[in-house]
């Protein structure tokens, strides 16, 4: 009796113990609730409503070959608290104020370092933080994530780690997923009761990216692998320059910093994907100091359209007489920009001008027409030439740069990103990122870093038939939630599912024309383009009265039906005026949506919608205004691929 008595008391002590050496931390609306367990390991895990989503998974990183935390490690203080602030964002990519509303458990160990965890009602993050005197070299991190069912994972599948990031995004099981199946970020694993948890990461800075791959052990965990430091490059073009020789650690840096968030935006249903701003959220503040000359705005592109004029009387392509054309298309109709892309100069000297193009002149007439000129680069070049290149850009009058073609995420590229935030700003350029890794806070910080890609976009038209209405419908809800998108929408040459052909010189979209003016509401893009030609768009009047107006950032989103790869249905708002933008993959639909989210008073609705003969002849478009208020209802009836805009103004 008294062995037993003693072996209970024993067994008690323990479990006491292990409740000692776990902390449960909340979200502010208590529906989110993450267990962090220190003993004997470092792990945490996550449940929505009570119900486990995700398994006790380990987080380590590994620093001068020391695994922190080390096993049973020492904790000096745990500390607790909530923030409930507001940010006002320099650039409104969704809405003019973001509260910021979190709570946040800070774990202090022994030897110098530290783990951040945050709950917020739409997720949890998590980072390390050391203080150590000297730099260290970062030899590994553990990232795994064990669920415990098999979920439907969103997978956007890729072939290394060398790449422009622009991939499909296949709809599998967890168990699907092979040790050989890799992904670039984010991904969307969606619950059988609904809750959607995306994978993804924020505030990375001086550190690489990381990716993910199926486990080879536990067909429901996902493991991360990380680019390494490269010892070695190989310039193989003007633009290409893989790493031929990796180090066997991931980074050199600080000893004295805060790493990346490993982020997990979970949401209750698929509209909140497209309203949550959390990667904004965990990204470092604003460090200009003077950001009223970042002008977000619309920009005419060539590239896409292969510089497709008619009806002019010169030789249309790279030259004076064509830009001047864009130019003036753009002051005619709003456009802040255009862009030049690749051919205004040698790629492998960008202060070498095409002879047929004088670029002051061009300059010069866009400053008579109020249109700023945006020059395309390539890293590469631009990165050997930074400050002779950057100076001369700034001395003509240059407004932005577009650079492309840099396919990594390792540190040296990471810390490019920033130098290039940082060089543009100084010189008041704004810089869209193209062959680029997915949004990860960056443009909080700067906010001339005005657009990305890496995204699978409207280009891809001009070379497959990846891009179909299903695409577009799925990365509002994955790619897009880390951040503006360089889709480059505003096809005018559209085709259904049976008609559509790869053009690369005289390229087309697949679905309606309305498809294509819908993603101009609900794809955010800040520097937003216009990929067709001038001739195009100026035979369409009726489609050019709605671009011309249509806004780049919005003061409000509201976000009325959605479904991943299936439809969307939102509201936007623009100071005194709305916008309504729809998209339906491949599958027609119709829906009756109420107008209460307008003020009260009498409006002019100016729809823009799907032809009667719109599933055969996709560039079918109706054009209709009429008087409503916020007591009515609409009907929005999309064909196959099919869209819906529409601008409402106070009559």
């Amino acid at each position: 009796m008294y062995r037993l008595f003693i072996t209970f008391s024993l067994i008690l002590s323990i479990a006491f113990a292990a409740k000692a050496e776990t902390k449960s931390l909340f979200s502010p609306d208590k529906k989110i609730e993450v267990l962090i367990h220190t003993v004997p390991t470092l792990t945490y895990e996550i449940a929505v409503n009570g119900k486990q989503v995700l398994k006790p998974s380990p987080i380590a990183m590994k620093i001068d070959g020391r695994t922190i935390p080390e096993k049973n490690a020492t904790i000096k203080r745990r500390s607790q608290n909530s923030v409930n602030k507001t940010i006002k964002p320099v650039i409104k990519e969704k809405f003019n104020t973001i509260q910021d509303h979190y709570n946040e458990l800070v774990i202090d160990f022994k030897n110098n370092y530290s783990l951040i965890f945050r709950a917020y009602n739409d997720g949890v993050a998590y980072r390390f933080k050391t203080n150590f005197a000297n730099n260290v070299r970062v030899d590994g991190e553990t990232i795994r994530y064990n669920f415990p069912e098999n979920y439907e994972i969103l997978f956007p599948k890729d072939k290394g780690i060398f790449t422009h990031q622009e991939r499909l995004y296949l709809h599998k099981k967890l168990k699907e997923i092979s040790s050989e199946d890799m992904s670039i970020l984010p991904a969307l694993l969606k619950t059988a009761d609904g809750i959607n948890i995306l994978i993804t990461e924020a505030d990375l800075y001086d550190y690489p990216g990381f990716y993910l791959r199926g486990s080879a052990d536990n067909p429901y965990r996902l493991d991360v692998i990380f680019s390494h430091y490269p010892l070695k490059t190989e310039a193989k073009n003007d633009r290409n320059v893989p790493v031929t020789k990796y180090a066997d650690y991931l980074a050199k840096t600080a000893g004295k910093r805060t790493y990346p968030w490993r982020v997990l935006i979970i949401t209750h249903n698929d509209a909140d994907l497209l309203t949550t701003t959390m990667v904004y959220r965990l990204a470092q503040d604003v460090k200009l100091k003077d950001t009223s000359w970042i002008k977000p705005g619309k920009v005419a592109w060539d590239w896409w359209n292969n510089w497709q004029l008619i009806n002019v009387d010169f030789r249309a392509g790279i030259n004076t007489e064509t830009y001047k054309y864009y130019i003036d298309f753009a002051a005619k109709n709003n456009l802040d920009y255009i862009i030049m892309d690749e051919g205004w100069s040698d790629t492998e000297d960008l202060l070498k001008i095409v002879p047929e193009l004088n670029m002051q002149e061009v300059i010069d007439y866009g400053k008579q027409k109020n249109v700023g000129i945006i020059l395309w680069c390539v890293w590469y070049t631009l990165d050997k030439q930074l400050q002779p290149a950057l100076d001369a850009f700034e001395k003509w009058g240059i407004k932005g740069i577009k650079v492309d073609f840099m396919q990594r995420d390792d540190q040296p590229m990471v810390n490019y990103y920033w130098k290039i935030a940082e060089e543009a700003a100084k010189r008041h350029m704004l810089v869209d990122f193209h062959g680029a890794y997915k949004p990860s806070g960056l443009r909080r910080a700067y906010p001339n870093v005005i657009n990305r890609e890496g995204v699978l976009g409207l280009e891809h038209n001009k070379w497959s038939k990846d891009e179909t209405p299903q695409h577009d419908l799925t990365i509002p809800f994955t790619r897009m939630v880390t951040g503006p998108m360089d889709f480059t929408p505003g096809a005018m040459i559209n085709a259904n599912k049976k008609n559509f052909r790869d053009v690369f010189d005289k390229p087309m979209s697949q679905g309606t024309r309305c498809h294509q003016l819908a993603m101009f509401v609900i794809y955010d893009a800040p520097l937003q383009m216009l990929a067709d030609s001038p001739t195009n768009y100026m035979n369409a009047p009726h489609v050019m009265n709605f671009l011309s107006k249509v806004p780049t950032t919005w003061d409000d989103t509201k976000v009325i039906e959605a479904k991943v790869s299936e439809y969307i249905v939102e509201a936007r708002k623009k100071n005194k005026e709305w916008y309504l933008g729809a998209m339906t993959n491949w599958t027609p639909r119709q829906f009756e949506i109420s107008l209460s989210f307008l003020p009260k008073g009498e409006y002019i609705i100016d729809i823009y919608q799907d032809g009667i003969n719109a599933d055969r002849n996709a560039q079918d478009l109706k054009n209709v205004q009429k008087t409503v208020t916020n007591k009515d209802k609409i009907t929005i009836k999309m064909a196959p691929g099919g869209g819906f805009a529409a601008r409402i103004y106070k009559k």
